[in-house]
């Protein structure tokens, strides 16, 4: 289970770059066709770069993000199931700042910006898991490494 636990913060975080990539391509889309003339509306021919942005928000992420939430019961890592369940309040808010920027475009920054915690953090989880734990002994009495009265 702690393997799989790597691998679905893995793959939080490689999604994250996946949408910075397609919706890069979206806007750059959306900037070429206006360029030609052709004007961008709700009724224009779907942007593929939104189409990707939107499936893989809306459905692949929250689903790993789900099934890492649930893993992080049985992996056994220190801390791994706050950090799992940060990443799953994170997409949700992920989800709601989107909508959200429908109506005031100004929150697609926040929208940006907690793309970014969402990596972090899904990294941050899968770098613990990768650490041994190891338990810290105290240096033994005597010890000819510790000075006296230390």
């Amino acid at each position: 289970m702690r393997s799989l636990y790597v691998w679905l913060s893995r793959l939080i975080a490689l999604g994250v770059v996946v949408q910075v990539l397609v919706i890069a391509w979206s806007a750059f889309d959306i900037i070429n066709k206006a360029g030609d003339g052709v004007p961008f509306t709700e009724d224009s021919e779907a942007n593929a770069g939104a189409v990707v942005h939107s499936a893989v928000g809306m459905m692949v992420i929250p689903v790993l993000a789900l099934l890492f939430g649930i893993v992080s019961f049985f992996a056994r890592v220190r801390g791994g199931v706050a950090l799992a369940w940060a990443v799953v309040g994170l997409v949700v808010l992920q989800i709601a700042l989107a909508f959200a920027s429908f109506g005031a475009p100004v929150v697609g920054m926040l929208h940006a910006l907690n793309a970014f915690a969402i990596a972090g953090v899904a990294g941050m989880a899968g770098a613990r898991a990768n650490r041994p734990e190891t338990p810290v002994a105290a240096a033994p009495v005597g010890d000819p490494g510790v000075p006296a009265g230390a």
